[in-house]
């Protein structure tokens, strides 16, 4: 395990992450990489702290893989509309990806990167894998709060409606729709978009939207799956569903191994 800092452009400033890494990695060789965002009110710590994810750097047969757990503070992992500083999806997408490329031995293909997310990162990984197909291979969302855009005012909640706010932009408006999931889904290819993998707890507050979400990629003929447990939007439930969301990983993300050979990556039994 390694904590790294870096400066951000996009965000220009520092900004930590941490990586998990195989023990041994050969000589020449570079890993794909999964990058695993956290939910509100976490940090780049949750990842390592509430789950046991270091067991998957080496559970493929191809040498293992590298896991990135940026910070993404509040942020849903957008470019706020409202807060020209705060260009969080840029700062992943451009910054984050670039500097674990090349202070580490990953790999460079789309093949071989994958982005698995919890609630309001699970929003981000849908996002990302609907708007930026050519990043990654895979996409992984647990208990993804996909129902954030549309979330009208509510006096108990009036913190969180103004932060929306400042992150999605004002109702109605451009930036709202250019991040909601319900709309990116009826115009991304399925086709080009990476493979979803999706899961909800069962008494998960979230489940209506996920599911309503789920019927869209039906009938538009995605290359997803749909998974729910008993249980809420909690750390038990997502410790729960990350054995089949990795196990889909492997049978859907490739590596390149030292000879540049693109090779699918298998849980090892």
């Amino acid at each position: 395990m390694q904590d790294v800092t870096f400066h951000s452009a996009a965000l220009d400033r520092q900004m930590p992450y941490r990586v998990y890494l195989p023990e041994k990695i050969a000589a020449g060789q570079r890993l794909p990489v999964v990058y695993l965002l956290h939910g509100g009110g976490a940090d780049f710590m949750a990842w390592s702290n509430d789950f046991d994810v270091a067991q998957y750097t080496t559970a493929g047969n191809a040498g293992g893989l590298i896991l990135v757990m940026p910070e993404g503070g509040n942020s849903y992992w957008l470019n706020a509309a409202l807060i020209p500083r705060d260009k969080y999806e840029d700062y992943v997408v451009n910054d984050l990806i670039t500097d674990v490329e090349t202070r580490f031995p990953a790999a460079r293909e789309r093949q071989s990167r994958a982005i698995v997310g919890i609630s309001m990162g699970g929003f981000a990984a849908i996002k990302l894998a609907l708007t930026r197909p050519d990043l990654f291979a895979f996409a992984g969302a647990l208990s993804p709060a996909l129902d954030a855009p549309h979330r009208r005012f509510a006096l108990k909640r009036a913190a969180q409606w103004w932060r929306f706010r400042s992150i999605f932009g004002p109702w109605g408006s451009r930036t709202r729709a250019a991040a909601d999931p319900f709309l990116l889904a009826q115009s991304a290819s399925p086709a080009a978009t990476p493979y979803l993998y999706i899961t909800s707890g069962e008494q998960d507050p979230l489940l209506d939207s996920i599911r309503r979400f789920s019927e869209r990629l039906h009938e538009r003929h995605f290359d997803y799956e749909l998974h729910t447990e008993p249980g809420g939007h909690d750390p038990a439930e997502w410790n729960a569903q990350l054995p089949g969301c990795f196990a889909s990983l492997f049978a859907h993300l490739g590596g390149s191994d030292r000879d540049g050979a693109n090779n699918p990556i298998k849980l090892s039994k």
